[in-house]
């Protein structure tokens, strides 16, 4: 079974001291003030929709299978890797989601989430950005433990759940943020292909969204490198 280790992002804060650095930090993600000014490295670039899609411009064939896959994508990436799979954190804490997430959640204006956002790496590349939007009434009672995800992605958890339900997969183009100048995750007003869906644990809902990168170059479809190790998979859905 390949192991997932966790990274936080070595954002600076105003005296310019990188949280990866500090003394005594032991890879657990830290939720801090100083991460309040993240900006998301992307953002859609117009209305998600449903496949087929009515627009000029269509993701790459390669790419299909991973866009439309209903399984666990953090075990299908831990396959297409081979085990050498880990997850960075960018950001974790309570905001306003955005408007067009509020009605997808069903959300008033006002509505606190947590927001979630990671990078996914393979192979020592960043391959998938991802962003969860867990509203505050959806972490009540037993899944109060997703308030603190500690070193475990969240579709991990997601997927051992039972009873988890996958609404509607989405399409859409994001755009990188320009105030991203991070060079890992493609040029300045790049676009890369992304997904999402609105998840339901015991009947209330979560948004996750995910988009795959420039340096992601799958060899093959998910669901045949996942039945190539069920038993090496399963327990890490």
């Amino acid at each position: 079974m390949s192991t997932i280790s966790i990274a936080v992002l070595g954002s600076k804060n105003a005296t310019g001291r990188d949280l990866l650095h500090r003394p005594g930090y032991n890879g657990a993600f830290i939720q801090t003030a100083e991460l309040s000014l993240h900006q998301s490295p992307f953002v859609p670039s117009g209305d998600w929709q449903s496949l087929p899609l009515e627009t000029q411009q269509q993701p790459p064939r390669n790419l299909v299978p991973w866009l439309t896959y209903s399984g666990s994508l953090t075990a299908a990436l831990k396959q297409q890797s081979d085990g050498d799979f880990y997850v960075r954190v960018l950001y974790q804490g309570w905001q306003t989601p955005r408007p067009e997430e509020c009605l997808v959640l069903g959300l008033h204006n006002g509505n606190r989430a947590l927001i979630r956002e990671v990078l996914l790496y393979g192979c020592g590349q960043p391959w998938v950005y991802a962003r969860s939007v867990l509203p505050e009434r959806s972490l009540q009672g037993k899944s109060r433990n997703l308030r603190s995800l500690d070193t475990r992605p969240l579709g991990e958890l997601l997927f051992s759940e039972p009873g988890i339900r996958r609404g509607e997969i989405t399409l859409n183009l994001l755009q990188k943020s320009p105030g991203c100048a991070d060079r890992e995750l493609g040029e300045k007003d790049s676009e890369v292909w992304g997904r999402r869906s609105v998840f339901w644990l015991r009947d209330k809902p979560l948004l996750v969204s995910e988009a795959f990168l420039p340096n992601f170059t799958p060899t093959g479809d998910p669901i045949a490198q996942e039945s190539a190790k069920t038993i090496a998979t399963e327990d890490s859905l």
